[in-house]
């Protein structure tokens, strides 16, 4: 409608900028109350949101406000609902050394969706038109519903607190701020989020722009990422239990960042579609290792607060993000901006290589220690 890059970065920002706002009174809803009631109560009003946008569009009534307004009651849904839905996953699975895989295998899940999705979905919308695409998408929350009336989950045992939420929030970030483990790694996933997740903005101007082509053309740049996180996240979900994460957070960020530089500069689409695979292969580590390393290290009585400082660093620094990036595209274009988000994955790569390498370095000493040890007692 407005052939603008800037309002795309708008909409995204009025898609996540509620979650920045919200998302750690989200947390305490979560910690305090049961998070199977939550969830019913943010998927069924976000398939009331998905069917007001599908009766918009189908009568060829909408204008930018109207999308934007939706896009905000979408972004204050998701505040309460992905702080309750992640530790979610730590409830259903029994055996806690299964965790990493399960969350890996969730993500692998979402990811067969964004395979899927964005393909047909870019078909639709040029055979069909928009609203068919709405409507399926309003539809496709039965599904979700319905799994969630036939999940049977561990009685809830109410927690009960007379604390004000303000000082719960505190608590929450003297908490991963005594907890280095989890505070760098939020640190990290920020500046990932902030300066680097965004480059998702700019693929309908590669779509239409760089490689001359529409709605389809975008949706399947969208499922070559797809396809690459798909395969990242079955790659995650089959490591041994013990293996190091960090350093495969470091490689692929590494891998990530190296790919969408080559993408920004390269013209021929199907070269292209090569390395947008494989940055969608490195993409996955960002949010599945966090949230594995997050949700293993976090105490069960602070894990929705810890959660919502998760989606305040992912969904919070995202529209923020959005906009910077839509911005300097409008001053240096599109494949600068994304070469230069590709050079800012591997400088945070760098600058976090120590924390994350940390836990080798430490078994090595331990190790040579215990070498040190066996040669005093034979000498």
């Amino acid at each position: 409608m407005t052939h603008s890059a800037f309002m795309l970065g708008i909409t995204i920002f009025a898609t996540q900028f509620p979650s920045f706002l919200l998302s750690l009174y989200g947390g305490i809803i979560s910690d305090r109350y049961d998070r199977y009631k939550i969830m019913l109560i943010t998927q069924t009003a976000a398939m009331i949101q998905a069917v007001l946008l599908a009766v918009l569009i189908l009568t060829n009534r909408y204008t930018v406000w109207e999308i934007l307004s939706l896009s905000v009651i979408l972004g204050i849904i998701n505040a309460f609902d992905m702080p309750a839905r992640q530790p979610m996953v730590h409830e259903i699975i029994r055996e806690k050394a299964d965790l990493p895989n399960a969350l890996a295998l969730n993500s692998s899940m979402v990811n067969l969706a964004r395979v899927i999705g964005p393909a047909l979905s870019g078909i639709i919308l040029q055979k069909l038109g928009a609203g068919i695409c709405f409507s399926l998408n309003a539809l496709s929350f039965v599904a979700v519903i319905g799994s969630l009336l036939l999940m049977k989950l561990p009685p809830f045992i109410p927690h009960t607190s007379k604390k004000k939420a303000s000082t719960e929030i505190i608590e929450g970030f003297r908490y991963i701020k005594n907890t280095p483990s989890i505070g760098m790694i939020l640190l990290m996933l920020t500046c990932i989020s902030l300066f680097v997740l965004p480059y998702n903005t700019l693929l309908p101007i590669f779509a239409k722009v760089i490689f001359q082509g529409d709605a389809v053309t975008f949706g399947y740049i969208n499922s070559f990422i797809g396809i690459g996180a798909l395969g990242g996240a079955f790659f995650l979900a089959s490591l041994k239990p013990g293996t190091d994460l960090k350093i495969i957070l470091l490689m692929n960020t590494i891998i990530f960042g190296v790919c969408l530089m080559f993408f920004s500069q390269i013209t021929n689409f199907p070269l292209a579609m090569v390395f947008a695979t494989v940055s969608g292969f490195g993409m996955m580590s960002q949010t599945t290792i966090g949230n594995t390393i997050i949700q293993t290290q976090s105490a069960p009585n602070m894990r929705g607060r810890v959660m919502s400082y998760f989606a305040l660093a992912f969904f919070g620094m995202l529209p923020l993000g959005s906009l910077l990036t839509g911005s300097i595209s409008q001053l240096i274009g599109a494949p600068n901006t994304l070469f230069c988000q590709g050079l800012l994955a591997i400088i945070i790569g760098i600058v976090f290589s120590g924390f994350l390498r940390e836990d080798r370095i430490n078994k090595k000493n331990r190790r040579r220690l215990e070498e040190e040890n066996v040669i005093m007692k034979n000498i």
